[in-house]
C-alpha cells in the first residue's frame, strides 16, 4: 500500500511517496514545486511515479490551489484526502478556541513532533517551531495538549515590510551579527533575533506552566538559518509535516 504525502505551503508544494502509510516507512521518491508551476506535475515529476494506493495532504494555500492539485492527481485512481484540524487526533488535544480554525500545517506538524518525542522516550513538554513564509511557535504539554502558539512574519515578510514602509532600506541581504554595523546586517540580525526571542518567550512560558524543561523541535525551509542564534538546544527536523501525515495515515488507513 504505497502512500503519497503532500504538504502545500504558501509558496511551494512538497510531496513524498512512501512504501506504506506509517511512520518509518521507506521513502520511494520526493520533490517540491513552486505553486505557480503545480499544473505541470502530472506531466513531469508525478508522471514517472508508481500510482499511490493512498494519499493524505495538508494545504494552507486555499481551495483554488487544492482543486489544481486534485486535477493533477487524476492520472491515478486514488481519492484525495486532506487533513482538517480537529479537537483531537493521533494523541494530540487541540486547545484552540475554535479547533477547526487552527492551520492544518500547524496541527499536522505538532502531531509529527509529539510522536517523534514519544519515540525517543518519555513524554515531555514540547515547543514546535516552523520557520517558513510565516513563523509559528507552538506549546504542547507533556499530556499532549496544545496550549497555544504564536504566529509572526518570516524573514522575507519582515524585510519586505521594512523596505516598503521605510525609505532607504533597499539593501542586500546581510549577516547575523552580535552588534551589526551596517544596514544589511542590522535588518537580517533584527529578523533573526525577533524569531529567536519569540521561541525563547514560549519556552519560558511552557517551562513555568509545566515545571519541566521542554524539548524543542524546529522545521521549515528556513530553519537552518536560525540554528546559530537559538538560545535553547533544539532538534532540526527536515519535515515534521510529513512525519505528522504518516502518523495520521497509519491510524486512518491501517488502524494503527
Amino acid at each position: 500500500m504505497t502512500f503519497l504525502a503532500i504538504d502545500v505551503g504558501n509558496t511551494r508544494l512538497k510531496w513524498a511517496l512512501y512504501e506504506a502509510p506509517h511512520p518509518g516507512a521507506a521513502l520511494l521518491a520526493q520533490g517540491a514545486e513552486f505553486l505557480d508551476h503545480i499544473d505541470r506535475l502530472s506531466e513531469t515529476a508525478w508522471a514517472r511515479l508508481p500510482a499511490p494506493t493512498r494519499m493524505l495532504g495538508c494545504v494552507v494555500a486555499g481551495d483554488a490551489v487544492k482543486r489544481r492539485i486534485e486535477e493533477q492527481m487524476e492520472l491515478w485512481d486514488v481519492a484525495p484526502q486532506w487533513v482538517v484540524s480537529s479537537a483531537q487526533e493521533a494523541g494530540l488535544t487541540n486547545g484552540y478556541d475554535h479547533p477547526t480554525r487552527l492551520g492544518c500545517d500547524r496541527w499536522v506538524a505538532m502531531i509529527g513532533a509529539r510522536q517523534r518525542i514519544l519515540a525517543q522516550g518519555r513524554a515531555r513538554p514540547l515547543v514546535v517551531v516552523m520557520v517558513g513564509t510565516a513563523v509559528t511557535v507552538e506549546a504542547i504539554d507533556a499530556d499532549g495538549r496544545f496550549l497555544g502558539g504564536l504566529i509572526l512574519p518570516g524573514h522575507g515578510i519582515m524585510l519586505r515590510a521594512l523596505e516598503s514602509g521605510t525609505a532607504g532600506l533597499h539593501v542586500p541581504t546581510g549577516e547575523v551579527r552580535l552588534f551589526p554595523t551596517n544596514t544589511s546586517d542590522a535588518l537580517t540580525s533584527g529578523g533573526t533575533y525577533a524569531i529567536a526571542g519569540a521561541v525563547e518567550r514560549v519556552y519560558q512560558h511552557l517551562l513555568q506552566h509545566c515545571g519541566e524543561e521542554p524539548a524543542c523541535l524546529m522545521t521549515g525551509g528556513a530553519g537552518w538559518k536560525m540554528a546559530p542564534s537559538m538560545t535553547r538546544p533544539f532538534e532540526l527536523v527536515d519535515n515534521l509535516i510529513f512525519d505528522g501525515l504518516l502518523e495520521i495515515a497509519a491510524r486512518r488507513f491501517t488502524g494503527a
